[in-house]
């Protein structure tokens, strides 16, 4: 496994012989702890440039922005007439 520590490696070994409801926890978990360090994700050039096309289009066009739970239901909405 190219890139993974000793341990990493012992650690994983160890999870998958996990049964698998217990992996999907895990996996959660370990999701969760990334996600509260949002500042320790680099960003590539390429997503900063977006975010900022993003972001100034939502400075000129603030009556566009949907608060998450309407984007949501819109996402849904759509996916359910593709199926």
């Amino acid at each position: 496994m190219i890139g993974y520590s000793h341990m990493t490696t012992g650690l994983l070994k160890k999870a998958t012989n996990l049964p698998v409801l217990d992996r999907i926890k895990l996996v959660e978990d370990i999701w969760d702890s990334i996600a509260d360090e949002p500042d320790e994700i680099p960003l590539t050039e390429a997503q900063k440039r977006e975010l900022s096309r993003r972001m100034e289009l939502m400075r000129k066009n603030p009556d566009r922005a949907l608060p998450w739970s309407e984007a949501k239901r819109r996402i849904l909405k759509r996916r359910s007439k593709t199926k």
